[in-house]
């Protein structure tokens, strides 16, 4: 292997729960999920030799992945591609309460409703990342990343509600 490829299989694993995230996020099935988990390392690897260490590695996977989320959901939309949500297995992790795995299922429940700019912006959130961050990697302005996380945080209160 390359000097090249050690670096690009070393970041891929170090962020490969991420990627995971990201394209549970965006799919309904386990098939999809791993198509698309495919397609991000795809085009990561594709992009990984411009990539100028101009922002974060960390910054930069988040964008090349959820573009190409964005643009697999978009097209898989317009294609009329509809699947019926697969039941969520989650893990059984020590720790992991019944009442845990429910509020988790719940969640994801409440982020499939959301479109495709939401889904991103309130999993970045969840992943800890601040404002200024999740802004770097969606271009949008910090106040404006607070704005929208603020109204996804009330419609996922109001759908809870429903």
């Amino acid at each position: 292997m390359t000097a090249e490829e050690t670096e690009f299989v070393r970041v891929i694993k170090e962020n490969e729960g991420i990627i995971y995230k990201i394209a549970r996020t965006y799919t309904k099935t386990a098939d999809d999920r791993n198509d698309l988990y495919q397609e991000i390392v795809y085009q990561l690897w594709k992009s990984f030799p411009t990539f100028k260490g101009k922002s974060k590695i960390g910054t930069w996977l988040y964008r090349v992945a959820m573009n190409t989320s964005i643009s697999q959901w978009r097209k898989d939309r317009r294609a009329g591609h509809r699947v019926e949500l697969d039941h969520l297995f989650l893990r059984q992790a020590e720790g992991y309460s019944g009442e845990f795995e429910a509020r988790l299922h719940l969640v994801y429940q409440q982020i499939d409703q959301l479109d495709e700019i939401e889904k991103g912006l309130i999993l970045l959130f969840l992943e800890g990342k601040r404002y200024s961050e999740i802004a770097a990697i969606t271009g949008f302005t910090a106040s404006n990343v607070g704005t929208r996380i603020s109204r996804i945080k009330n419609k996922m209160r109001q759908q809870l509600k429903k």
